[in-house]
């Protein structure tokens, strides 16, 4: 598996996973919000970055999307990690876990005191290997309409 930045000719591959992402999440989205995403991380002013794992036929089978978030409590910046999507075909294949050592890697280098991330409660097969991964808080998300 490698693990890499997108480039523009991953633009189709990346949509079509991005777009089963929202899929797996009941999300509705267009074609011109993922047109955001994708202009977001080719950006280098915008705060969100992206990784794809690439199998060994050349195919993007995952992806990840990430940015810094400032922790004022502790003093330190971490990483976030807004999205992470294997292609149902590549579950098992060992992309998910890549992607993750990856940002591990590159939270490492940027000096992030943290990986974090949420998933939903009910998403067992990801939580099993973020168990293996990484400690489960005992926080409570909220979202506040605006």
């Amino acid at each position: 598996m490698i693990i890499r930045q997108p480039q523009e000719s991953d633009r189709a591959a990346w949509e079509r996973l991005y777009a089963g992402y929202a899929e797996f999440y009941g999300v509705a989205q267009d074609a011109g919000m993922r047109a955001r995403v994708w202009g977001w991380i080719h950006d280098p002013a915008h705060e969100v970055e992206a990784v794809v794992a690439e199998d060994a036929a050349g195919q993007l089978v995952g992806l990840a999307h990430f940015r810094p978030f400032a922790r004022p409590l502790a003093a330190s910046v971490g990483g976030y990690l807004d999205d992470l999507f294997v292609a149902p075909a590549a579950r098992g294949s060992g992309a998910a876990p890549a992607l993750l050592e990856a940002l591990r890697d590159e939270g490492r280098k940027r000096g992030w005191s943290v990986i974090r991330w949420i998933t939903a409660e009910d998403n067992q097969r990801a939580r099993a290997l973020y168990d293996k991964q990484a400690r489960a808080t005992g926080w409570k998300t909220y979202d506040m309409p605006l």
